[in-house]
């Protein structure tokens, strides 16, 4: 990495200690779950839905014996439930016959999979199995593009400058930290600039408050 990107990697890294997956699993395949039901929704409102949920079927074994209406159930108070308790009942059905009823740990595998995209895939290489992996939601793609980690239009090119930028061991954690600075500080629409801790390394900085006499 260069000294500058090592540099906001420490900063973040010492803002947010305490940085993590959000969402709540036990298991690979319960976080393959919540993170298919996660588009478009608030990991706190995944959480809601799957403390229940996993009580319940805590396995594939368990999870498998819910019809795709009982899905629907357990998950109607979040966005497309039709379409994600469809994707489930399909995904858990595929992992039974596809996979001897193990979450498979490549990307081709995952993506495979009913509900599945590269975002999906990275989250659970990652977090599930220590494997290096970049996921790029809607944070990552924001706050990296921003802060001029990145420079790209779309999430599959942003992921790739991120990785040519990022040494490997850090990628998964560099997703949480951008992750935690875009929820807790650069939000889309009033970034709070003024606090930023890597304000002096942002390019939005240094274009948009520099020529308004503000202090690096």
């Amino acid at each position: 990495m260069t000294e500058r990107v090592q540099k906001i990697y420490e900063l973040l890294k010492e803002e947010y200690p305490d940085v993590h997956c959000e969402l709540n699993y036990q298991t690979p395949l319960q976080l393959l779950t919540a993170t298919v039901l996660s588009a478009q929704t608030t990991d706190r409102q995944v959480n809601r839905v799957t403390e229940k949920l996993f009580a319940e079927h805590p396995d594939l074994d368990t999870l498998l014996e819910l019809s795709e209406e009982e899905l629907e159930g357990y998950i109607h108070s979040l966005g497309f439930y039709h379409t994600k308790a469809r994707n489930l009942y399909r995904l858990f059905r595929e992992l039974a016959d596809r996979f001897h009823g193990e979450v498979p740990q490549t990307m081709q595998e995952l993506t495979s999979l009913p509900g599945v995209g590269r975002k999906t895939a990275n989250v659970v290489l990652s977090n599930a199995f220590g494997i290096p992996a970049i996921a790029v939601d809607t944070h990552v793609f924001r706050v990296s593009n921003k802060i001029g980690l990145a420079h790209a239009s779309d999430v599959r090119e942003t992921e790739k400058q991120l990785q040519n930028a990022l040494d490997p061991e850090v990628w998964s954690l560099m997703h949480h930290l951008l992750i935690f600075h875009g929820r807790r500080c650069c939000s889309a629409r009033s970034p709070q600039c003024e606090r930023c801790v890597i304000r002096q390394y942002c390019e939005y900085y240094q274009k948009e408050w520099e020529n308004d006499g503000e202090t690096v």
